[in-house]
């Protein structure tokens, strides 16, 4: 047993197989089991580049014998650090079949993470491109190979330098015997997607998560027609299995990579490939529907845009469909497990206002207030969540497990939320998202949607400053259409929203663009320092 690695217990682990959540498949078999049904079928585009189901399944054969030869075997890590693209799949079956762990870091970490993934998991392997987004990952993996002993190998797709390229590791596996993998196994390790401090490590096995993989097809109804437009990066958990491209080859469709998720790249492949699904984050739904007004692609092919990663507000969801003649699907998830869905024949109103409902029978949720005491259905109060495909542990982090987790399995998630009589969710904020006004409670995103139905209001992200009377004040920070619109003009809008006084921003601060965590996520932390710098210095 993997050090550091909380196993399921025996109790949950024979409940879940008996009630059909776990069936001891794994991700190996399901891309020999398509390479088998469909060789020829095209699974994933890059550029002028296809690659069919067989050839996939070949190609990570090869790189699996490979990786023993080069003496990577079970339950080894390897931190994997691609952009979107064909080797990340190919590393990544290859992985599985040989039973070694991928680490799935995102191309925008740097060092400090890196190291951290590193030494945290005493990993063997690392593997990068040379060069994504002008940033130089061979110098980066210098630099995080000096520092971490156990760090043997670096696997560059490009210009290996003095290291080992992808294409080297290409062999025959004829005096090569694989690994046995189960479904109780270890698959790999995603990132949480906390916003303060470095991320916590995901342990999933190929039991649950080909469980949320299945559950997810079913609902969001992929099949071998469905094109998908990969536009985030494939390394996130959104993008990977809800159903995303995972999803996608376990149905059987295809699989286009855009390099970046702009309008500019990613419209014209939706005209060329005609994409009929694709997934986004709120801020670049935004940007893709005030895009959509000034470009000129056929973009009638889309039949479903996800948005998830954080909460989509009413008036962006509002948008969406009539923008591009589709079906608005919300998604309300985390890495380490729960997954909602509005369904795709749900009425307009629960498309636009929630934030889906549980996608498995098997969900347990709680919705609790400060005591951990449960509250009525339509409360606000705190999700806590239990079930086939959410983690009881985080890896090799047994104090924050303690707080992480109640005394009877259920996961903290830290959202607030609350449920409606038919079960859906809508999500109001996060508990370390709220906004201690002389002891009026301010929930950030409820005003943020308020100043986002303004029509010159592009983006807003509402955090707290430091007041010495009354603890915290709240601060907006805009992205606006227009250069002219002014805090006065919004707050007299807010006024005008009848909202209560304590919840009308005392400040507003206009930028550009707001800085992200390595998730793709609005970086509330990093707001919070600007602003505190700002008043520290009397800006």
């Amino acid at each position: 047993m993997l050090q550091g690695y909380t196993p399921w217990p025996d109790e949950l682990a024979t409940k879940y197989r008996s009630n059909g959540c776990w069936t001891g498949e794994t991700f190996g078999e399901v891309l020999e089991r398509m390479a088998t049904l469909t060789p020829t079928s095209i699974a994933l585009i890059e550029g002028n580049r296809k690659v069919t189901y067989e050839e996939l399944d070949e190609r990570a054969n090869r790189l699996a014998y490979g990786f023993i030869h080069l003496g990577i075997k079970k339950q080894d890590r390897v931190v994997l650090q691609l952009s979107n693209s064909i080797t990340f799949f190919e590393i990544c079956f290859a992985l599985f079949r040989i039973g070694a762990l991928p680490i799935f870091s995102l191309p925008l970490h740097r060092q400090t993470e890196i190291t951290y993934f590193c030494e945290h998991t005493k990993a063997v392997a690392y593997v990068i491109p040379d060069v994504f987004d002008r940033h130089d990952y061979v110098k980066m993996a210098r630099e995080v190979k000096e520092k971490v002993h156990t760090l043997q190998h670096i696997i560059v797709a490009g210009d290996e330098q003095e290291f080992l390229n992808v294409e080297a590791l290409m062999s025959e596996g004829s005096s090569v015997t694989l690994p046995t993998i189960t479904g109780s196994d270890l698959a790999f390790f995603q990132l949480s997607g906390g916003s303060t401090g470095l991320p916590k490590l995901i342990p999933r096995t190929h039991d649950e998560y080909l469980y949320s993989i299945r559950k997810s097809v079913e609902i969001c109804e992929l099949s071998e027609r469905t094109k998908y437009l990969a536009v985030l990066p494939v390394a996130h958990n959104f993008t990977m299995s809800s159903p995303g491209v995972f999803g996608v080859l376990y149905a059987g469709g295809c699989i286009v990579l855009s390099p970046d998720p702009s309008p500019d790249t990613a419209f014209p492949l939706i005209e060329k490939e005609k994409i009929n699904f694709t997934s986004l984050v709120p801020p670049l739904a935004i940007i893709w529907i005030e895009a959509s007004k000034t470009r000129d692609y056929d973009l009638t092919s889309l039949e479903v845009i996800q948005v998830g990663g954080a909460k989509c507000s009413a008036e962006v969801a509002k948008k969406v469909g009539p923008s591009f003649g589709c079906t608005l699907q919300q998604v309300f998830g985390m890495a380490e497990g729960l997954v909602n869905y509005t369904r795709l024949n749900d009425a307009e109103e629960k498309i636009v206002y929630t934030q889906g409902r549980p996608m498995s029978e098997f969900d347990e949720i709680r919705i609790v207030d400060e005591e951990d005491q449960s509250i009525a259905v339509g409360d606000t109060g705190h999700l806590q969540v239990r079930g086939p495909y959410t983690i009881i542990a985080y890896y090799n982090a047994e104090t924050h497990n303690e707080k992480a987790f109640t005394h009877d399995g259920f996961y903290r998630t830290g959202d607030i939320v609350k449920q409606t009589e038919d079960g859906y969710l809508i999500v109001e904020g996060r508990d370390k998202d709220q906004i201690n006004r002389g002891g009026e409670k301010i929930a950030a995103e409820e005003v943020e949607n308020y100043l986002l139905s303004h029509e010159e209001v592009l983006d807003a992200a509402i955090v707290s400053m430091p007041d010495a009377f009354l603890g915290e004040r709240s601060c907006a920070f805009i992205i606006s259409q227009k250069e002219q619109l002014t805090g006065q003009a919004l707050k007299s809008f807010l006024q005008l929203k009848g909202i209560a006084a304590f919840k009308i921003p005392d400040r507003f601060e206009f930028v550009h663009e707001f800085p992200q965590t390595p998730l793709g996520k609005v970086s509330k932390k990093s707001l919070r320092e600007i602003i505190q710098e700002k008043l520290a210095t009397k800006i």
